[in-house]
């Protein structure tokens, strides 16, 4: 935890999405200091058209190497925040060639109540995590 969703725009390769899944996860394991096997990412590919990224009005043009990721997490400090957010972007670049401007994240937070990992409990509040 946090819950990462992906989404691309259709083209990469599988070894690709690799290093992009990779090279995220390490951005919110050190910015989160999450445990390493605390990975959940869904990956979505979309076709270009069905895929619009503007740049609210910021002044800047995304390419086909666009992507946008909404982590679903318990509440974490705006510290934690902007460092996943600047880890994230140094990340991607060295390893995927993908430009800053082509990474956007949203945060949606939420509290120990709504996470069930399996059995139908709710871990965070039983005890189990």
């Amino acid at each position: 935890m946090p819950l990462l969703k992906i989404d691309v725009i259709k083209g990469r390769t599988d070894e690709e999405i690799s290093v992009l899944l990779d090279t995220v996860h390490r951005a919110m394991v050190e910015a989160f200091a999450v445990p390493e096997r605390d990975r959940y990412q869904i990956l979505n590919e979309h076709a270009p058209s069905r895929m619009i990224v503007q740049d609210t009005g910021l002044g800047f043009e995304r390419t086909d190497k666009v992507v946008v990721i909404t982590a679903i997490s318990r509440p974490r400090s705006v510290e934690m925040k902007e460092k996943f957010y600047a880890l994230l972007v140094e990340g991607l670049g060295r390893e995927c060639g993908i430009e800053p401007r082509d990474v956007m994240v949203s945060m949606v937070i939420n509290g120990d109540e709504d996470w069930s990992f399996g059995f139908g409990r709710a871990q965070f509040l039983t005890g189990e995590l």
